[in-house]
């Protein structure tokens, strides 16, 4: 297994060890010793299992008070996938970092807590998974705009496919500081 900081050195890029033949492949996708040799240190407690079409959007989401990391892939298809770092006092504060994450390359990211999460379907359709810290908690859901100008985040669609609820976010500069983890 490879891993790589990414611009965010907080943010991960796990390459695992494929092993493959003429029958197909094998690789594990978690073995929490061999992770937390590497920096990725969490119980995680929920895995979630996403399957979108092509343009759809999710996020980008976090957990305030119950702040999860998590190890994302994709099963099958490709996506866009999105760190955005909102911890106030961060010297990375309102960064983002990306990554298509795909079927073929096996890529996984880690989000560690503080950070915003979303992605975008670049494929017909994409099946994302995902390991998460923390239960999920509707009442602790919050988010940013996908779109906030001041990210700058060159998502691969104008027009993506969103939630109700991801079309009101707001945009980072406008939410509440008591919304936004501290570093």
């Amino acid at each position: 297994m490879n891993v790589t900081p990414l611009e965010i050195p907080d943010v991960l890029l796990v390459t695992p060890d494929v092993f493959g033949d003429a029958r197909g492949f094998f690789m594990e996708t978690f073995h929490a010793e061999k992770y937390r040799a590497v920096g990725i240190d969490r119980a995680f407690v929920q895995d979630n299992f996403s399957h979108s079409r092509r343009g759809i959007l999710r996020g980008l989401h976090y957990q305030l008070r119950k702040p999860q990391a998590k190890l994302v892939y994709v099963a099958q298809g490709e996506v866009f996938d999105v760190a955005v770092d909102i911890r106030r006092g961060s010297p990375t504060f309102g960064k983002w970092c990306g990554r298509l994450l795909s079927a073929e390359n096996h890529y996984q990211m880690f989000v560690p807590e503080g950070f915003a999460h979303g992605f975008c379907v670049t494929s017909d359709s994409a099946s994302f998974l995902y390991k998460c810290s923390a239960l999920y908690d509707p009442a602790d859901e919050r988010g940013i705009a996908w779109n906030d100008p001041a990210l700058g985040i060159p998502w691969p669609t104008s027009a993506p496919i969103l939630s109700a609820r991801d079309q009101r976010m707001p945009r980072l500069c406008d939410a509440p500081p008591d919304d936004l983890p501290v570093f």
